[in-house]
């Protein structure tokens, strides 16, 4: 028999994100419950579409949340669990199978989360990656660095974006920073060093299906911004080949990851030497870095908004994508100097989103004319540069 009650989603996450999601489960009917950090108690969260919030000391074992949980599910029926930021996707995985409770459990989490088993199961299905090899068995370890030409990249299995790569140009480097490691070896991989272009797939998934997706190009690649730059992405041209290589790229990468509905963001590079393309990483979750504004702004679609559109349908069939427009946009980002940088000077027509957060300068743009685009972030990259752009050293963990 049917359950006439409302729908009523538990929503996770640990960094400040999600806000749109949440008002449209409220706008459709839908319950929410907001799990997070104590930290984020007096954040900017859409009180107004919230039935309830729970707040979590810092360093809280799994445990202790799943127990937290199964209490509140004692009065509240949860519909829906939903991880809003990647850092959560393992404790919502475990409250939904400890309550079974529909949707991704924790082994499909784990091609969304860890970078071997996502790399794994992306060769298995035939989708090109870069030669890597876990840190494990030694041995293997010394046949692969004397059979892979380095450079090679050092990296965190379960980190998001470029946070805590370390690259790594000769074999002898190497094992000093793996002996420093210890017993944390087997929580990283080695991975050849491809340079080239890299490129962003952002998604939505319903019932296996994309229904949506949107091809950008990093101005720089991540790992470089990381290490001090000014963050640019922009749509790619519509059906070029790059466009029409990585839409069918990231069809078969989603088939194989198992995604049966949300939204992905895929990153993939483009090697100088042989002009492929390689699959890097894919996060089931809105992109960060306001990509998810460049590309409403060039399309008209809401990441987080069909996210919850979908995520309500469930398996029923009902969703439908609205109308999307396909116009150009990009995305210009830097720490600044400045507490609140005034970017009032940027005043080209295009400019449709002024960013405004402490210490950073960034604009989204956006124009019909393919062109315009990357001519405009081109010239206000080195305008940033020189009036905001602010450099800290790389992270080794995310901040909120």
């Amino acid at each position: 028999m049917a359950d006439p009650r409302p729908l009523t989603f538990l929503c996770i996450t640990t960094y400040e994100k999600g806000q749109e999601f949440m008002r449209e489960c409220k706008r459709q009917g839908c319950r929410v419950i907001l799990l997070t950090a104590e930290k984020l108690r007096d954040a900017n969260w859409p009180r107004e579409s919230l039935e309830d919030s729970f707040y979590l000391p810092a360093e809280i074992p799994l445990a202790d949340i799943v127990k937290a949980v199964t209490h509140l599910a004692r009065t509240r029926k949860l519909n829906r669990i939903v991880a809003l930021d990647e850092y959560d996707m393992e404790t919502a995985a475990t409250l939904r199978e400890h309550l079974r409770v529909p949707g991704m459990g924790l082994t499909t989490m784990r091609y969304f989360r860890d970078k071997l088993a996502m790399r794994m199961r992306a060769l298995d299905r035939h989708v090109r990656v870069p030669d890597f090899v876990p840190v494990v068995n030694h041995d293997d370890i010394r046949y692969y660095l004397e059979h892979v030409p380095g450079p090679w990249v050092l990296k965190p299995r379960q980190e998001a974006s470029a946070i805590g790569i370390k690259k790594i140009h000769a074999a002898d480097q190497l094992w000093p920073v793996l002996h420093q490691l210890g017993d944390k070896q087997s929580s990283f991989l080695i991975e050849k060093f491809v340079p080239g272009e890299v490129y962003h797939v952002d998604s939505a998934v319903s019932e296996n299906e994309i229904v949506f997706a949107n091809v950008s190009k990093y101005g720089q690649p991540p790992m470089n911004v990381a290490h001090g730059g000014v963050f640019t992405t922009l749509t790619v041209p519509r059906g070029s080949d790059a466009d029409n290589g990585l839409r069918a790229m990231n069809r078969d990468l989603i088939a194989a990851l198992g995604l049966v509905r949300g939204v992905a963001h895929a990153e993939f590079i483009q090697a100088h030497d042989d002009g492929n393309f390689y699959f890097l990483e894919c996060a089931a979750r809105v992109g960060g870095a306001y990509i998810n504004e460049m590309v409403e702004a060039a399309t008209g679609i809401n990441l987080w908004r069909e996210w919850a559109r979908i995520e309500i349908a469930g398996g029923d069939g009902s969703y439908k994508l609205p109308p999307a427009r396909e116009e150009y946009a990009g995305v210009i980002l830097s720490l600044a100097r400045q507490e609140d940088p005034d970017t009032s000077g940027y005043n080209d027509p295009e400019v449709c989103l002024r960013i405004r957060r402490h210490h950073h300068a960034g604009l989204v743009l956006r124009s019909a004319d393919p062109e315009r685009i990357p001519a405009l972030l081109a010239d206000y990259a080195r305008r940033f540069a020189e009036e905001f752009l602010a450099v800290e050293p790389p992270r080794d963990k995310p901040t909120a």
